[in-house]
Order: C-alpha cells, then structure tokens, then sequence
C-alpha cells in the first residue's frame, strides 16, 4: 500500500465517525497494537523534543528504506505514532520526501488535536523528514 492510499485507508475510516471524540477513541484504538519499544530506545537519544508527551523514535535505513519505530507516553501519542508509523516506515526516503505531509490534513487530524498536540506533530514529522533527507547520500551509494 503507498502512502497515500494509507492515508485514504484512514480516511475512510475516520469518516465512519460523527465526532472529533469518537475520531480520538479510533486513534486510541491504534494505539493497542504498536509493539512498545525496546527499551534501550527509550533515552534521550530517541526523545522526540516539541512533543507535549514524552515520545521516542528510532529510526534506521536498511535495504533502502527507512524502518522507524516509536512509543509514547499518553494513549493519544501511542495511537498518532501508530497512524504515521503505518503511514511513513517501510519506505523509501525518495516516497518520504515526495510525500506532501499536508495530506495528513484530509484526516481532520487538527480538529481532533489541540494546538499542543499538532505541534507535536510536527515535531515528529521534522525528525522523519530530517531522517530521510540524511539518509539521500547513502542512497545515492547504494545504486
């Protein structure tokens, strides 16, 4: 599945809900299946800084692609990153970079969050974004 038809997954399912509330229980839910992180992760390497929670991503490249595995603290930062782990691991850097992160918008993800938790958000889409960029000369040895 690319990423934009993980994004119309989401989507579809979102719009299966009347309320920004009942949206946030969907994301709860994701939240039950992200496999916690191995603790060795959970420093202040991985710490995710700008999130309201404390949230940690580790993230590799290997055989082209970009694996990433995060866990939170809070039930709605376990099931963010399990939506944009589902979204972003497994691909390359180039599907990253060519992926227009303002299509996460068409899930009304910023009625759902408040100011503190889009900031969040963007917090971890920076990290992703940076990681892919850091990962184009390796790349570029690869091919």
């Amino acid at each position: 599945m690319t990423m934009h038809e993980q994004i119309a997954a989401y989507k579809e399912d979102l719009e299966l809900f009347e309320t920004p509330n009942d949206k946030l229980e969907y994301i709860f839910d994701l939240a039950k299946d992200v496999k916690p992180l191995n603790v060795k992760y959970k420093t202040d390497t991985y710490l995710v800084q700008g999130c309201s929670s404390r949230a940690w991503l580790h993230k590799t490249y290997k055989n082209g692609k970009i694996i990433l595995e995060a866990e939170g603290e809070s039930l709605i930062a376990k099931g963010m990153l399990a939506l944009l782990l589902s979204i972003f691991s497994e691909r390359t850097p180039d599907e990253i970079l060519s992926f227009n992160p303002d299509e996460l918008n068409s899930l009304g993800l910023n009625e759902m969050l408040s100011p503190v938790r889009q900031q969040s958000l963007e917090s971890l889409l920076t990290v992703i974004y940076q990681f892919a960029k850091s990962t184009q000369p390796q790349q570029e040895q690869n091919r």
